[in-house]
C-alpha cells in the first residue's frame, strides 16, 4: 500500500478541472453505447470504446454528438437516450429526470437516485443495491438462489475530485457446473475460488457461498487531457464479448490508473496489485499473517483513430512479483515508467518477468456493421513458427468478430459473432508470480488457454422496456488432468509440460489433452420496471462432453431475479 500511495502522490496534479466518475461495467448498458457509435458510422472523439469503463461526462458528450446525427430514430432508442441522460443527470441536466411524485417527498426526487445533494461544493448520489433471485438446475437437488444487498455512492467534491464506492454482502448457491469446478479445484490441491470473486466462506453447511464485494476509487483530472484514478475495481480492454488482453473476469483489485486523451490518441496506463497465489490443500489456503503472496501487473495501451472509421490499439503488459524466487523482496520501479517498452526493461534487468504484447482494432466498415479483433503474443520464435512443428512456446491468441446493428432493417435487432483461439501454455509462466492471473483466476479469457471458441449473440429490444438476449457459445478445450500439463491451466508452471507425445517441446496443438466440448445456449428477458430496477427471466442449456467423466455435465438451468442498481451475474463458460 505504501508503494501505491507514494506513486499516487508522485503523479499528483498541480491543477484540477471538472471531474467525472465512471459508469460501472454492465453488458446491456455498454452494448447500447457501442451500438450508437456504430450507428453514427464512425469513431467519435469523446469515447475510445476499447478501454472500459467509460467516464460519465464522456458518455453524455458522446450522446449529444450522436443526437445531432439522428441515430436515436426508434422509440426504443429514444427511451435508451433518456435513460442514460437520467442516469448521468449531473452532466446532462435533463428536465425529465425530476420525478413527478417523490417517495415520501424526500426520496427519488430524481428518477435515478434515492437521495442526492446538488451543490457547488459537493455532488452526491446514494442508491440501494439489491439482487434477489431463485432458480433450478437439472443437475442439483437444491434450489439455486442469489441474495445481494448493499449500497452504491458516487459524487464529486468542488467539481474537482470524484469518488465512488460499491459494497454488497452476498449469499448464493451456484449452478452445478460451477460448483463442480470449485470442488475439483480442491481435489487437485488448489484453494477453491469462486469466479469473479475473492475470499469467501460457506453458507448453510457447504450448500452455498457467502462473501463481500467492495469496489471504490477516487479520480481527478490533472489537466484537461490527463485523468488519474486510484482505487479498487475492474477494467476491460476490447470491443468484443471476451477480451484476450485484459478482462473483468477476476476479482476487483487495487489499482493506479492514468489516461491521456488528446487529438486522435488515447493512452492508458494501469498498475494493478493482484493476489499471486491462494493455492493450498483442502485444509485451507497458504495465506499467512502477512497475507497472500502479491504480484503486480503493469499495462500500457495506445489507441489511435485513423480516418473516420478505423481505430488501432497497441498493448503491452508485464507481470512481476514483489517476492523473488530466492525469497528476497524487490519491487521493480522500472515498470512504473508510463512511457517505456516493458520487454526492453525486462531484458536489461535479466528478470524472468512475464511480458505480453498485443494489438486490437475496430472498423466501422459499412452502414451499421463493425468488425473488431485482438491479437495477443506471449512468446514465440519466428523460425519455429515457420517450421509449423508446434513448438510449445509459440504462445499466442487471436480474436475476430463482427457486429450488425438494426440487422436486416429491423430496428433494435442487433447481431454479433465472435471467435477466439488461444494456443496451449499462453499466459502461463515458469514462476509462481508470472502467470497472467489474479486470485487463481485468468485476467484475460475465463477458459485460460488451449481452446477454440465461437460466440453468437442476438439482442432485441422490441419495446422500450423489454430487452431480449439469446446467446450460443461453443467451446472446444484441451483439459489438463492430474499429473499432466497440456497447457490449459495457466496457473501451472510451464517448465513441467507433460503430454502423450514423446517430445513435449514440439507437436503441441490447440485442443491437445483431454478433449472437452461445451455447447451453451442462454436466453434472457429483462423488463425495466423503474430506473435501474429490472426483472430478469433466464434459461440456460449447457451440454459438456468429455472422455473424462469429471468434465461431463448436461444442465438445464432456469431463474427469476429482481435487480436494483446492479449488473447481471454472468457465468458463461
Amino acid at each position: 500500500m505504501r508503494k501505491f500511495l507514494s506513486i499516487l502522490f508522485a503523479f499528483g496534479p498541480i491543477c484540477l478541472v471538472a471531474q467525472s466518475n465512471y459508469a460501472s461495467l454492465n453488458e446491456t448498458y455498454y452494448h447500447w453505447i457501442d451500438r450508437y457509435e456504430i450507428k453514427t458510422g464512425g469513431t467519435l472523439p469523446q469515447l475510445f470504446t476499447t478501454i472500459k469503463p467509460y467516464k460519465r461526462s464522456d458518455i453524455i458528450s458522446f450522446l449529444d454528438s450522436a443526437s445531432r446525427l439522428n441515430v436515436f430514430s426508434s422509440e426504443a432508442d429514444r427511451f435508451n437516450l433518456a435513460y442514460m441522460n437520467n442516469d448521468n443527470w449531473e452532466w446532462s441536466r435533463p428536465e425529465t429526470n425530476d420525478s413527478r411524485k417523490p417517495f415520501l417527498k424526500y426520496f427519488y426526487k430524481k428518477k435515478s437516485d434515492l437521495v442526492f445533494v446538488d451543490l457547488p461544493d459537493i455532488d452526491l448520489h446514494v442508491n440501494p443495491v439489491l439482487y434477489l433471485g431463485a432458480g433450478s438446475d437439472s443437475q442439483a437437488n437444491d434450489m439455486l438462489f442469489v441474495n445481494s444487498r448493499g449500497l452504491e455512492v458516487r459524487g464529486m467534491i468542488d467539481k474537482k475530485v470524484g469518488f465512488y464506492t460499491f459494497l454488497t454482502e452476498n449469499q448464493f448457491r451456484l449452478p452445478n457446473y460451477i460448483a463442480q469446478t470449485i470442488t475439483s479445484d480442491s481435489t487437485l490441491g488448489y484453494y477453491p475460488v469462486i469466479p469473479h470473486e475473492g475470499f469467501w466462506k460457506t453458507f448453510k453447511g457447504d450448500q452455498g457461498y457467502d462473501f463481500f464485494q467492495a469496489r471504490g476509487y477516487i479520480t481527478f483530472e490533472a489537466t484537461k487531457h490527463i485523468n488519474l484514478q486510484f482505487g479498487h475495481d475492474r477494467f476491460f480492454i476490447g470491443n468484443g464479448q471476451r477480451s484476450l488482453i485484459f478482462s473483468d473476469h477476476s476479482p476487483p483489485a487495487l489499482f493506479l490508473k492514468g489516461n491521456v486523451k488528446v487529438w486522435k490518441l488515447n493512452y492508458f496506463f494501469l498498475l494493478n496489485k493482484f493476489t499471486g497465489d491462494v493455492r493450498g490443500t483442502s485444509g485451507g489456503s497458504q495465506g499467512s499473517k502477512n497475507g497472500y503472496p502479491e504480484k503486480f501487473v503493469a499495462v500500457h495501451h495506445l489507441s489511435i483513430n485513423i480516418g473516420k472509421k478505423f481505430n488501432l490499439g497497441l498493448f503491452e503488459s508485464v507481470v512481476f512479483g514483489s517476492e523473488n524466487e530466492d525469497g528476497s523482496n524487490s519491487f521493480r520501479l522500472d515498470y512504473l515508467n508510463p512511457v517505456i517498452f516493458f520487454r526492453a526493461i525486462e531484458q536489461q534487468n535479466g528478470s524472468s518477468d512475464n511480458v505480453i504484447l498485443g494489438a486490437d482494432f475496430k472498423w466501422n466498415a459499412f452502414k451499421n456493421i463493425q468488425f473488431y479483433g485482438q491479437f495477443v503474443l506471449d512468446e514465440f520464435l519466428l523460425d519455429f513458427v515457420k517450421d509449423g512443428e508446434g513448438w510449445w512456446a509459440n504462445k499466442f491468441g487471436v480474436q475476430a468478430g463482427a457486429k450488425y446493428i438494426d440487422a436486416f432493417g429491423v430496428s433494435n435487432l442487433d447481431l454479433q459473432a465472435e471467435t477466439n483461439i488461444v494456443r496451449p501454455y499462453t499466459y502461463s509462466h515458469n514462476t509462481k508470480s508470472g502467470s497472467y492471473s489474479n486470485f487463481d483466476q485468468p485476467i484475460a479469457h475465463p477458459l485460460g488457454a488451449n481452446f477454440k471458441e465461437f460466440i453468437g449473440i442476438i439482442r432485441y429490444q422490441p419495446v422500450p422496456k423489454l430487452n431480449l438476449a439469446a446467446k450460443v457459445i461453443t467451446m472446444q478445450i484441451g483439459r489438463d488432468t492430474v499429473g499432466f500439463n497440456f497447457g490449459s491451466d495457466i496457473m501451472k508452471n510451464n517448465s513441467y509440460r507433460k503430454t502423450y507425445l514423446t517430445d513435449s517441446n514440439f507437436g503441441n496443438t490447440i485442443g491437445q489433452g483431454v478433449d472437452n466440448t461445451i455447447i451453451m445456449g442462454t436466453f434472457t428477458a429483462s423488463w425495466h420496471l423503474k430506473h435501474n430496477l429490472f426483472i430478469d427471466v433466464s434459461a440456460t442449456i449447457r451440454n459438456s462432453k468429455s472422455a473424462a467423466a469429471v468434465f461431463n455435465n448436461n444442465s438445464t438451468i432456469t431463474s427469476l431475479a429482481l435487480r436494483w442498481n446492479i449488473a447481471q451475474r454472468l457465468y458463461e463458460f
